[in-house]
């Protein structure tokens, strides 16, 4: 097909699609959609091969969240069930991240429910980042601890992190739609003070709340200008006790088609599948990693994630291998410049602009999908002509059928006395 053989050529190129064809990827039909995930696979091997990195997420601080993020289970106001406690104490959280790391996680993502850390809530992640990296030889540490003030970055770094989350989630047009207590134009700035540090931005959406394909296509242009070295995919679990707990909207094709949309238009950055791969992926979730060369092992802030060896499964039966400590993650280019877009570090130009946690999803935080977090939630045409596919972008997203069933609060782990999954 046309669309894609001219996708693949830019993807190999670093070259930004258009908006019309990344709303064409949108819109394929179920027909031609293994044909759309090898176009996208030929992009993920040539910059990645078959290695999966893992990330494991360690939440400090769960629930009681002021700020009113409708996707998040830790929100003002939410009545659902989940784990809330105060901060952990370092060596707690180091046994946390020993698991991850044991269980093969390169990185770690430190979340904490919040509008934005203090100062003094700064002084006690720089510990426990002390602790686990004393721990835990070479490993990764993120942060995503909400909206930051000036110097925090920078204190961040000092203490010893190598990168800090925060979610775009979806695009500036629709942002008021999810979250009145904070802005879109909050999110970016937070983003570039991280940047601006000399920390590895990473930066996510949430997919699943409502959004039109141009909302989905707006907020992936608005990564790329942003730059971040991982993008973090997380589709809405839908938490009972939250405003979007109605919101079915994805089936298992859909989730593929967004996935691979990212990873053309940022063909070179790690695109991470985060929160809500369980609940939607479902059987399909070896396919995704066709597409995505990341994925959080185990259990994301607020609800359970498959067992950690059935991750570690997946990927070996899907014929990827886990990436090892000691291997770099990015491609050279983007390793050893600090500055660019979403995959155009070296002049590759960027899209049309736009732009809570570090793509876990669950109140948006590291890739995990729940609250206020590292930006990890919990919550039909032909490929021909991209003009002509595009025009069918804006109809209302397929239903998927509620799987309640496949949702569950996490009560191991981070907080409890029960063994985490790692």
């Amino acid at each position: 097909m046309d669309l894609l053989n001219t996708l693949v050529d830019k993807g190999l190129r670093r070259e930004l699609p258009t908006r019309a064809e990344a709303l064409a990827v949108l819109s394929t039909s179920d027909d031609d959609l293994l044909d759309v995930v090898a176009a996208a696979g030929k992009v993920r091997r040539h910059w990645f091969g078959r290695r999966v990195k893992l990330n494991y997420l360690v939440n400090l601080k769960s629930g009681l969240c002021p700020e009113d993020c409708s996707y998040c289970s830790q929100r003002l106001g939410s009545k659902a069930d989940i784990l809330k406690y105060t901060w952990l104490k370092p060596d707690d959280a180091s046994k946390a991240a020993a698991a991850g790391v044991a269980g093969g996680a390169k990185r770690v993502c430190l979340v904490a429910s919040g509008r934005g850390p203090t100062d003094r809530d700064v002084d006690r992640v720089a510990g426990t980042i002390k602790a686990i990296k004393d721990q835990n030889e070479g490993v990764e540490v993120c942060a995503c601890l909400g909206l930051l003030s000036d110097g925090q970055a920078d204190r961040l770094r000092e203490a010893g992190a190598d990168a800090y989350n925060h979610n775009l989630n979806t695009s500036e047009s629709t942002y008021g739609d999810i979250t009145t207590t904070h802005t879109y134009a909050d999110r970016v700035d937070t983003v570039q003070k991280a940047h601006a540090a000399g920390l590895s931005a990473c930066s996510g959406l949430i997919a699943g709340m409502g959004e039109t394909d141009e909302d989905l296509v707006d907020v992936v242009f608005s990564l790329r200008d942003l730059d971040p070295d991982s993008v973090p995919v997380n589709f809405l679990i839908p938490m009972e006790g939250t405003p979007l707990e109605a919101d079915w909207h994805l089936t298992p094709q859909r989730c593929l088609r967004i996935l691979a949309m990212v990873r053309f238009v940022c063909p070179d950055v790690e695109v991470r599948i985060a929160g809500g791969r369980e609940v939607h992926l479902r059987t399909m979730q070896p396919l995704a990693l066709n597409l995505a060369n990341s994925i959080f092992l185990g259990d994301y802030l607020t609800s359970e994630g498959q067992a950690g060896h059935a991750d570690l499964e997946m990927i070996a039966d899907a014929g990827f291998e886990v990436e090892g400590a000691g291997e770099v993650t990015l491609p050279q280019h983007r390793a050893t410049v600090t500055a660019g877009g979403c995959g155009s570090h070296e002049g590759a130009g960027c899209g049309s602009h736009e732009g809570a946690g570090c793509g876990g999803h669950e109140g948006a935080g590291c890739g995990g999908h729940e609250g206020a977090g590292c930006g990890g939630h919990e919550g039909a045409g032909v490929c021909g002509s991209a003009p002509a596919a595009a025009s069918t972008s804006a109809s209302a997203p397929q239903v998927d059928e509620v799987r309640r069933d496949l949702v569950s609060v996490r009560r191991r782990g981070a907080g409890t006395d029960i063994a985490p999954n790692a």
